[in-house]
């Protein structure tokens, strides 16, 4: 396995170092495997982690706050698949089956009202425009 240092992920994921940092003391992504020295080492695993947080930031507009309940539910959702991967008891299959549902439709949830926020700035924004375009429209008469 190939390991990175902070400032190699740093320069791959366009962050910061002090960013990357931050992240993972408010808990956003895993403490990194470190060398006796304590110097931060970054598995490709890791750096799938910090992209995934730094999708759901920008893409999704995501606050500190709603990131960290989208991080964790997604943390718990990969600890329920590994226990229902290893379970043999049908029962507790359907335990874990329906807890990883629960969880989806939580993260679902949390992306639904991120989209309804944005279409409504959107809404409120073309309705603007056409205040703008019409005003534009009169003066030029």
């Amino acid at each position: 396995m190939e390991w990175m240092k902070i400032d190699q992920v740093a320069k791959r994921s366009g962050l910061t170092k002090r960013t990357i940092r931050f992240y993972e003391e408010i808990g956003l992504l895993s403490a990194p495997k470190r060398t006796e020295g304590g110097v931060r080492l970054y598995s490709e695993d890791d750096m799938e982690e910090l992209e995934k947080v730094m999708q759901a930031k920008e893409v999704l507009g995501f606050s500190l706050q709603e990131l960290q309940s989208f991080m964790e539910i997604g943390k718990q959702l990969e600890l329920n698949k590994e226990g229902y991967l290893l379970s043999l008891d049908p029962k507790e299959r359907l335990e874990k089956l329906l807890d990883i549902e629960a969880q989806l439709t939580v993260q679902h949830q949390l992306i639904s009202k991120k989209l309804e926020t944005i279409q409504s700035f959107k809404k409120d924004l073309e309705a603007m425009k056409e205040r703008a375009a019409h005003a534009i429209e009169q003066l030029q008469k």
